[in-house]
């Protein structure tokens, strides 16, 4: 993979790192503590108007953009990927469900079980809370597998594979299971102790909407988690990506080389 030089990252806030790049993805490892996208109080400090400054290299004046394809919540750190046109958003989107996406998560408690598959009907209410269900019209059948990796005698290391995607998903099914996530002050048992929440995107793996290729993407663990359950050296990979050349045929990417911006 290739890095990227000082020069050309120089527009990008403090914490905000560029894994991958080329014609059609911008695939980034977002801080903690840093919005996805701006709000109604928010416009400025987040990873979309960040880029988008990146990708015009600080002219307001160039035509380059960048569009969303999905969003982390603004504790949660790790894989975040934007596209570069609209055609590669709406195949990288096309294909959501099918795209692997597995997360490091750090609860309160031990684990009985360890390994489960958490189901529910997810609802949201007026205050903009998400939670379980048994309202099959209210809320949308919702699943979050996890396996435990490492237990202390306060906490669980949790791998977790999220099957669909829906909003708050993993903090609200963790905190049902009786483990909230460590610094969830809306779902669990947030404290001035934890400052920030104990979740983070690992990895996220796909195809590129061009070539057809199965790409992996995966960051390092944040230190945060290592001084939670003490160290994880044994599985913090390099940030990198990972390529399986198939047939792009085969894999049936969206849309041709021709239909290129």
């Amino acid at each position: 993979m290739r890095r990227r030089s000082r020069t050309k990252t120089k527009h990008l806030p403090k914490g905000l790192v560029i894994i991958h790049e080329d014609k059609d993805i911008l695939v980034v490892d977002k801080p903690s503590g840093l919005l996805t996208m701006g709000t109604d109080t928010e416009k400025s400090r987040t990873a979309y108007f960040a880029l988008t400054d990146y990708v015009r290299k600080g002219s307001a004046k160039s035509k380059n953009r960048i569009f969303i394809v999905h969003r982390l919540d603004r504790d949660t750190s790790g894989i975040l990927i934007f596209a570069k046109n609209e055609q590669a958003k709406l195949c990288l989107q096309s294909q959501w469900k099918e795209t692997k996406k597995r997360y490091l998560a750090v609860v309160h408690g031990t684990c009985e079980k360890r390994s489960e598959t958490i189901t529910s009907y997810l609802a949201e209410n007026k205050a903009h809370a998400v939670y379980s269900t048994t309202d099959t019209k209210k809320g949308k059948l919702s699943h979050t597998a996890y396996r435990v990796l490492k237990e202390t005698r306060d906490f669980a290391l949790l791998e977790v594979d999220l099957l669909t995607g829906r909003k708050h998903q993993i903090r609200v099914h963790l905190a049902d299971n009786g483990h909230p996530v460590v610094g969830d002050k809306k779902y669990g048992k947030g404290n001035q102790t934890h400052k920030r929440i104990a979740l983070h995107a690992l990895s996220i793996s796909l195809r590129h909407p061009f070539s057809g290729k199965e790409l992996t993407f995966e960051t390092n663990v944040p230190a945060y988690f290592n001084a939670l359950v003490g160290s994880l050296d044994q599985m913090n990979p390099r940030p990198k990506n990972i390529e399986s050349e198939g047939s792009a045929l085969e894999k049936g990417h969206c849309v041709s080389k021709k239909g290129r911006p």
